[in-house]
């Protein structure tokens, strides 16, 4: 490589360690930086704050974690090898295989060699005079490198409930987040589950056969459709490894990078049979295709929207048999697909339970937990296990957990007060040689497709920077104003622009977090691709080297 990357290991102070590039987080964006940075010949490491390789996957062990694309859509495409060498188990991978088969690629590819675990990067620092970033660990060791990249994921800041006594609390209690590595015993005990998002969903048809009660404590209900899973037998396997080429294909010409995109027909267009049929058909089918394959105009119109979720709620109802719980169930203050759908496995079968109280904290708001359990504003519950499944501070929180500053001292938190400002999502303005992985304003949807494109372009352009001698870089004003614009006007046509959610940048367990933001880029995977395509063949003139 040019003498303009790192060349000795030291600089003055003989404990500063020099990279020329640190990467924070060993997710699968963080594995897959990794892999390319070193092809370039750069020196790398990564810190991670966990015991081993797999982010959200190495955290989120909680019962009936998994992921709700389809499995051999999901996993890298970079490998002919790796392709062919996997087997899924299921359509839809459960949390230990999807762990596994990063383990797998850890192993294969030998990463581990320059990842460093059990390390919390605490902060990040901008030294203009050696155009270099200090990172500084939690237990105070320092670092130096070049290019920092932040693979913090966009769900791992997760959130304790605003709840007062949660520290009070006697018995044994897990946040669905941070959920122990030995098993947890649920059989003939009391279990209490606050809140009613994703992860309970995927939790509660998994626990409900073996607890003596299970107690949910809903604020909001969600939305969720059924995932269908099933095995994947080996006659499938094999016509799976045979159509890779198709599937990553089709996954590069959608909305999202599922293998499901919109039906190019409106939801007028039709008769009310031919409607519901459609809408039957979608229920009955495996994954996202009640929400990603749906009439065009879902999430656009308010009177196509009303319609969908008038059939979901049908559903509900059929699904619980007690009227008033099932209504409890339905959301009201939200339409269907305006924000993230869960996929789930009995979800609503789980309240003809006998054994199954809901709780809803309108009607009756949690007052404290207590040592024995949770007080509400009618009763005591008490509860021989805890679980809070209260979800994350979405996209930036992971940023404000780390003290970053760019010139100046100017902390990313600070500049961020009025909203996320990025070029592409890429790299945010006034921090120069800072890239981001799946952070605000990029697109997402079926993430790992969207990780790879997002490394394979920051991987260019540090071998652009490179093979010109340059050593400094950051977005120029003027293109980080009017892709900030953009971003903004692709958000403000869909519904969900006025629904509170993490995908709103609204958590009301957190300070601070009940002013909606746009923190996602809503204008399809192929329209960005374009975009970030073109800036590359340009020649990165929306960015100012040096």
């Amino acid at each position: 490589m040019p003498d303009t990357l790192i060349t000795s290991t030291r600089d003055a102070n003989p404990d500063t360690e020099r990279f020329d590039a640190i990467i924070v987080g060993a997710g699968i964006s963080g594995m897959y930086q990794l892999y390319r940075l070193r092809e370039l010949g750069l020196r790398v490491r990564v810190f991670e704050t966990g015991g081993d390789v797999g982010g959200t996957w190495y955290w989120n062990r909680y019962p009936g974690a998994r992921f709700d694309s389809e499995s051999w859509s999901y996993g890298f495409s970079f490998s002919e090898e790796l392709l062919q060498d996997w087997n899924w188990t299921e359509h839809f991978s459960p949390q230990p295989d999807t762990l596994r088969y990063l383990n797998h690629v850890a192993d294969r590819f030998d990463l581990r060699r320059d990842m460093q675990f059990n390390s919390r990067v605490a902060a990040a620092h901008w030294q203009e005079d050696t155009r270099e970033w200090i990172v500084t660990l939690d237990g105070g060791e320092q670092y130096r490198g070049r290019f920092l990249f932040t693979a913090l994921g966009p769900l791992s800041a997760y959130t304790m409930p605003n709840i007062p006594g949660t520290e009070t609390y006697g018995g044994e209690a897990h946040h669905t987040a941070r959920w122990p590595h030995h098993p947890v015993d649920f059989n003939g005990r009391h279990v209490g589950v606050i809140g009613t998002g994703a992860s309970a969903i995927q939790t509660l048809p998994e626990i409900v056969d073996k607890v003596a009660s299970l107690t949910v404590f809903q604020r909001t209900p969600n939305w969720a459709a059924p995932l269908h899973n099933s095995k994947i037998t080996a006659a499938e396997h094999e016509a799976i490894r045979a159509r890779y080429p198709e599937i990553f294909a089709r996954c590069r010409e959608t909305v999202s990078c599922f293998i499901h995109t919109p039906d190019p027909r409106r939801t007028f267009d039709v008769s009310e049979e031919e409607r519901e049929a459609f809408w039957e058909k979608l229920y009955a089918e495996p994954g996202f295709g009640i929400w990603m394959a749906n009439f065009r105009d879902m999430l656009t119109d308010q009177d196509a929207n009303d319609a969908i979720s008038a059939f979901v709620a049908r559903k509900i109802r059929q699904r619980v048999k007690d009227p008033a719980v099932a209504e409890k169930l339905i959301p009201k203050n939200h339409g269907f697909g305006t924000r993230r759908v869960p996929l789930e496995s009995g979800y609503y079968e789980v309240f003809n339970r006998d054994h199954v109280t809901l709780v809803d904290i309108n009607e009756t708001p949690i007052e404290r937990i207590t040592p024995k359990g949770v007080k509400t504003t009618d009763r005591e519950y008490e509860f021989d296990l805890l679980i809070y499944a209260t979800g994350f501070d979405g996209v930036t929180g992971a940023y404000d957990r780390i003290d970053i500053r760019g010139p100046n001292g100017l902390r990313l938190a600070d500049a961020w007060a009025e909203g996320p400002r990025t070029f592409l999502g890429l790299q945010p303005e006034g921090f120069p040689n800072l890239f981001m992985l799946m952070g605000p304003h990029t697109a997402r949807g079926n993430i790992p497709r969207s990780i790879e494109q997002s490394v394979e372009w920051l991987t260019a352009l540090v071998r652009f920077l490179s093979d010109n001698g340059y050593t400094r870089i950051e977005p120029r004003a003027e293109p980080v104003a009017e892709w900030t614009r953009h971003v903004i006007d692709a958000a403000r046509i869909l519904l969900s622009y006025n629904v509170d959610s993490w995908m709103t940048g609204v958590n009301k367990n957190v300070e601070g977090r009940t002013v909606r933001r746009v923190v996602g880029y809503n204008g399809s995977a192929v329209r960005y691709r374009k975009r970030a395509d073109a800036v590359a063949a340009g020649g990165y003139r929306e960015f100012l080297v040096s």
